[in-house]
């Protein structure tokens, strides 16, 4: 556990950092995700591949990815409050990018930019989070991701009655929700300051140096099955929201607001479920929330492909709050295995999603463009499988001895 947990602050102030960096992550996220889910028009005005469509979603995951890890490392040694605002500003130049892209090369360097926004915004604004949650992770790392996913759910929404409708330029108006995460995020950054300023101590504490038992074999095995199940969650959520959406109009021939509202359920149920997945793990265990949050996916995921509009909404709404349940969890799972990596387990596990997601957004697009998008979304409903791979897993208990 970080040494910044230990020290004592306000709780009402300390809920009130947690609330701002989880209404960032909102702000951030339906940024991000507003960015896939306008796919099908950019495909449309700039005759588009789904390949060069998969280039762009993986740009933006890359860059979400790679920079995450480091700045998490960087950040345990040395707290940087200024990370915070910092990373708005990278997503709002992203936004006025989209909104005047003439062609393939400027929405790529676009959706760089809001994916470099997003790799500065997680490690330290997670980092706030656990500072602020004190002995409740599991709940603080809740309330912050679940702002990610009120984000997620909200974007197929905004894009489908915002940007539809007015076309391309709409996205200047996603430049007042990043303005707005700038405010939020320098207010979140005054009180992290000043918390600093006040345990110099600690502060000189932050370079991570972990002495446990634990051997180098278990470390590496337990990372192992970790990404394999982000790899199942990520990949599939990659299929989701850059191509259902044109599954769904091709299968039932509805318009694209209507697989956007189907998209929504999705999100929406994720947001639930994410808010429950951390306080139920604090109380029944990281690992028996984990192997749930994917193996439980897979019974309605395999059916999806094959109902209709009405099932399929249903069927979102049940992918959504149970495979979004576990994503906190398996950062906290992780942060305990490696006490005192806080920023660097964020960062890694943050930057592993959106990296995996963007590979996987480049695969299924060659896969698509190959064999039809029908395929593509059928293939990816045997991913949540995977999540059997969960029961290898050490407990709890074991996992924090050493």
């Amino acid at each position: 556990m970080s040494s910044f947990s230990a020290a004592p602050a306000p709780k009402q102030i300390a809920g009130t950092a947690l609330l701002g960096v989880s209404a960032a992550h909102l702000l951030n996220d339906v940024m991000q995700n507003a960015v896939p889910a306008v796919f099908p028009m950019f495909q449309q005005s700039m005759k588009l591949s789904f390949t060069e469509i998969g280039w762009i979603g993986f740009t933006l995951n890359l860059t979400a990815s790679v920079l995450q890890p480091l700045i998490g490392a960087y950040t345990d040694r040395k707290p940087t409050p200024s990370m915070l605002p910092l990373g708005m500003a990278f997503t709002l130049l992203g936004m006025a990018g989209l909104a005047l892209a003439p062609n393939l090369s400027m929405l790529i360097l676009s959706a760089a930019f809001i994916g470099i926004g997003s790799s500065v915004l997680h490690p330290e604004s997670s980092r706030v989070a656990h500072v602020a949650g004190g002995k409740g992770r599991g709940l603080a790392q809740s309330v912050f991701q679940v702002g990610g996913n009120a984000g997620q759910a909200l974007a197929p929404l905004l894009v489908a009655y915002v940007v539809t409708p007015r076309g391309q330029s709409a996205f200047l108006w996603f430049m007042l929700l990043a303005a707005a995460g700038i405010v939020i995020q320098s207010y979140v950054a005054r009180w992290y300051k000043a918390k600093l300023q006040s345990m110099p101590a600690e502060r000189k504490s932050t370079t991570p140096v972990v002495r446990t038992a634990r051997s180098t074999g278990f470390i590496w095995f337990v990372v192992g099955v970790l990404v394999v199940l982000l790899f199942s969650k990520f990949v599939y959520l990659a299929g989701m929201t850059g191509y259902y959406a044109f599954y769904f109009m091709e299968r039932y021939g509805l318009p694209l607001d209507r697989a956007q509202t189907t998209l929504f359920a999705l999100q929406f149920a994720g947001m639930a479920g994410t808010l429950l997945g951390g306080p139920l793990a604090d109380r029944i265990g990281r690992k028996q929330v984990i192997w749930f949050s994917i193996l439980g996916t897979a019974p309605f995921s395999l059916l999806l492909p094959y109902v209709g509009p009405t099932g399929a909404f249903l069927l979102c709404l049940a992918v959504g709050g149970i495979l979004m349940s576990g994503f906190s969890v398996i950062i906290v799972y992780a942060q305990e295995m490696l006490p005192g990596r806080v920023g660097m387990i964020a960062g890694l596990f943050f930057g592993l999603s959106f990296g995996l997601a963007g590979l996987g957004s480049v695969a299924l697009g060659w896969l698509t463009d190959q064999t039809g998008v029908a395929f593509t979304i059928r293939l990816c409903s045997y991913l949540p499988l995977l999540g059997i791979l969960a029961f290898l897993l050490p407990k709890d208990r074991k996992l924090m001895q050493g």
